[in-house]
């Protein structure tokens, strides 16, 4: 008989296993901790985005709390444990999983990617070898080429040529990404970033290494529809509900039901169902709880629009909206930016979801933001907006906290 979990159930197996249930560290947060989110999440999907911070450092904030976020770029970007790979969107993964990733680039070498990109690549295979001998001179950005070879318009907009080649190198494994400070894209041999013994590794088939990264999402996700799994790293939609059959056939994962939800799910078979989930933190739009838009309504009730790309006069609730999690519930939404300069979180909006006590949620929110103004650097928050059901209760948590 089919097993069935109810809504509240559902949400707590999912946020259990992407480290939600796991306890903030009492002293500083070191690199373990980073390794053990990492080892929940699988990956952390990167952003340009510098409203609140970049997103690649929040979800590791939203479960460990406030932490020197320097330590993930010594940890990506020095010492190399993690690498920048094209997974769900560009992202970071631990690099020991780098050869389940060569699917990727041998699609991209056959042409399966960017029309664009395929054309220039074919095109210009003799400017190719030269920005590839200039990187095996030494790591560099595309600026740093002896002729980045400027370019305005065209379908990469007015990126230059030496940054197109070196995307085309990135995409089918030749070179790698580090990042400087500012999120500047520095290329490097792969070979210098992927450990000698991790590039002898045998590169699995393409259905072996779809089926690995299904696994590696249903666990990560607990309980979770096929449409969730696929997402997570992105695989093609067909080939992988077909793995993702096989391995429920095989019984590596198990059919169930979830109340409210219009489609089949399935359980890893670590999953826990812990008693309650205490979670009180903002997350990042990237974050891989909401970051499928579709498992957020499922799971949350949680409708979701990053609305950045959206005329400000059409905007619901504001450019770079934090969900704000309390307990195993999303009960509200928080507008808000950093200004560095003047060391201080602005909060323009402040909404309460449906249900949600509005007292309880802005108290949960004020304590979320102290710690994500710790976490930026930044001295303390302001209430400047006047939008949102939360606005008034928070802006009297901030009159205390004066």
């Amino acid at each position: 008989m089919t097993r069935t979990l109810s809504a509240s159930q559902a949400r707590r197996v999912a946020l259990a296993a992407q480290g939600f249930r796991d306890p903030r560290p009492a002293g500083n947060v070191d690199r373990r901790h980073l390794r053990r989110v990492m080892g929940r999440v699988g990956l952390l999907q990167l952003d340009s985005v510098p409203v609140v911070m970049r997103t690649q450092y929040l979800p590791l904030f939203a479960r460990l709390g406030p932490y020197d976020a320097t330590l993930l770029d010594r940890v990506a970007y020095r010492d190399d444990e993690w690498f920048e790979t094209w997974c769900h969107e560009a992202s970071l993964m631990p690099v020991e999983d780098e050869p389940l990733m060569r699917w990727h680039k041998a699609r991209a070498a056959a042409g399966q990617t960017w029309k664009g990109l395929v054309e220039f690549a074919a095109a210009n295979q003799g400017y190719l070898d030269e920005v590839l001998d200039q990187v095996r001179q030494r790591p560099l950005a595309p600026a740093e080429l002896v002729d980045p070879r400027p370019r305005d318009g065209a379908w990469w907009g007015d990126r230059s040529e030496g940054a197109i080649a070196l995307d085309w190198l990135f995409r089918v494994g030749e070179v790698g990404i580090r990042r400087r400070p500012g999120f500047v894209k520095e290329f490097d041999l792969l070979e210098r970033i992927v450990p000698d013994e991790i590039r002898a590794v045998p590169t699995p088939s393409e259905e072996d290494a779809h089926r690995e990264l299904l696994r590696r999402a249903a666990r990560s996700l607990g309980v979770a529809a096929a449409a969730d799994i696929v997402d997570y790293h992105r695989l093609p939609k067909r080939p992988a509900r077909e793995r993702l059959a096989e391995l429920v056939e095989a019984g590596e994962l198990e059919a169930v039901f979830v109340e409210g939800w219009d489609l089949p799910a399935v359980l890893h078979p670590e999953a826990t169902l812990p008693r309650a989930i205490e979670a009180c933190t903002l997350l990042s739009p990237f974050d891989p709880v909401v970051w499928f838009r579709e498992r957020g309504e499922r799971l949350f009730d949680f409708e979701y629009k990053l609305e950045i790309y959206t005329p400000a006069a059409k905007r619901k609730f504001g450019y770079y909206v934090l969900p704000f999690l309390m307990g195993d519930r999303i009960v509200g939404r928080l507008d808000g930016k950093t200004d560095r300069s003047e060391r201080l979180f602005r909060v323009f909006g402040a909404f309460a979801e449906t249900g949600a006590d509005r007292d309880v949620t802005a108290e949960g929110m004020a304590r979320a933001l102290d710690d994500l103004a710790t976490f930026v650097g930044v001295d303390g928050w302001r209430v400047e907006g006047n939008r949102g059901e939360l606005i008034e209760p928070l802006r009297r948590h901030e009159g205390a906290r004066r």
